[in-house]
């Protein structure tokens, strides 16, 4: 009996760390809590974010313990990534936006158009019919199409009545990264340097790469799996993220 236990215990101990390896080298799982990321990712998507895509830093283990200033195996981020980094404010809170400014870029709004670098974003109008949500309200936006330099298109949408239309310029730091969620007019992303600002390159933690399970709480939640068929978004299980 006694060696049964220790073998058990045993069995436990190695999954751990076979599951600690996974989560800190490989895939972690992520839940998405909020709507400033709408309409590419919903509350109540789970997804898997790449921990190798950048390389790793001490931001790539649990609870972020501070053993080195450095990135190991360090690779560039791609513009227009969507990516989990830690907050500068606390270095220990998940946010996810999408990667829109470089070290050394400038970026502004001028009267609701976007400036990278002073040249426009390019973006096109189109008729978007899905519900947008502002936490639990139901907001009335603009659907557009953009395009960053290196070509990457993504869904992004403004509110109809009270967007941003005005900024100072803002000019990104060596080993810095700007950030801003496609719900634009629902998101404490870079824009607001009080509370996120310019994000370094070891606070990254991984490039979303896959919507792996989705539940619309609004409808019941994960723990109401009596409401599953109502509640469960399958149209997205497995979905790439782009």
């Amino acid at each position: 009996m006694q060696k049964k236990i220790i073998e058990n215990i045993k069995t436990i101990f190695y999954a751990l760390i076979i599951a600690l390896i996974i989560r800190s080298f490989l895939f972690q799982p992520f839940y998405i809590p909020s709507s400033s990321m709408e309409p590419n990712l919903l509350v109540g998507d789970r997804l898997f974010v790449s921990k190798y895509s950048y390389g790793y830093s001490r931001h790539s283990l649990p609870f972020s313990p501070n053993f080195s200033n450095n990135r190991y195996f360090s690779k560039t981020p791609v513009r227009g990534d969507i990516i989990v980094f830690k907050t500068p404010a606390d270095n220990r809170t998940d946010y996810i936006k999408r990667l829109i400014g470089l070290p050394g870029d400038t970026f502004q709004i001028i009267d609701g158009d976007f400036y990278l670098n002073d040249k426009k974003i390019q973006r096109i109008k189109i008729n978007n019919t899905e519900k947008i949500y502002c936490g639990n309200k139901i907001i009335n936006v603009n659907a557009y199409e953009e395009t960053l330099p290196n070509n990457k298109k993504y869904l992004a949408v403004y509110r109809k009545e009270g967007t941003m239309l005005n900024t100072d310029k803002f000019i990104v730091p060596s080993n810095h990264y700007f950030f801003m969620g496609d719900n634009r007019d629902c998101s404490k992303d870079s824009r607001f340097l009080g509370s996120v600002g310019y994000v370094h390159f070891n606070n990254l933690v991984g490039r979303a790469s896959l919507i792996f399970f989705s539940n619309d709480k609004q409808k019941g939640g994960f723990i109401k799996f009596w409401k599953w068929n109502k509640s469960l978004r399958i149209e997205r299980f497995f979905k790439k993220i782009q």
